[in-house]
């Protein structure tokens, strides 16, 4: 586990995303996933270079079943920008880290 990544659960997930007043990035995803597990290296230096302006945040959807369902998460890994509560960007699937970065900084 990365102390530069929350986990987040259901419950909560109101508190950590959508109350916090740093954008948050959500990785939903599953640990039977492979391109989840692809990018989490990833995920881990964008949490580091973003530190102070953006907040990681994974999400198991096998354990945590609501919040998936709420954002209509259909396939994983999604990943989706949260800001004052609300979705402000969104994408799947397995990215580069340059893509990834690309979608961060046009977003927030």
């Amino acid at each position: 586990m990365s102390e530069h990544i929350v986990h987040v659960t259901d419950s909560t997930f109101e508190d950590e995303v959508l109350k916090s007043e740093t954008p948050v990035l959500v990785d939903y995803w599953a640990e039977w996933c492979g391109p989840c597990r692809a990018i989490a290296p990833v995920l881990e230096e964008i949490a580091k270079e973003y530190s102070g302006k953006l907040i990681i945040a994974k999400i198991d959807v096998d354990t945590n079943q609501s919040t998936p369902q709420k954002y209509a998460v259909r396939g994983i890994p999604t990943l989706m920008i949260f800001q004052n509560g609300n979705v402000i960007g969104t994408k799947v699937g397995a990215a580069s880290k340059s893509q990834l970065s690309a979608f961060i900084d046009s977003t927030i």
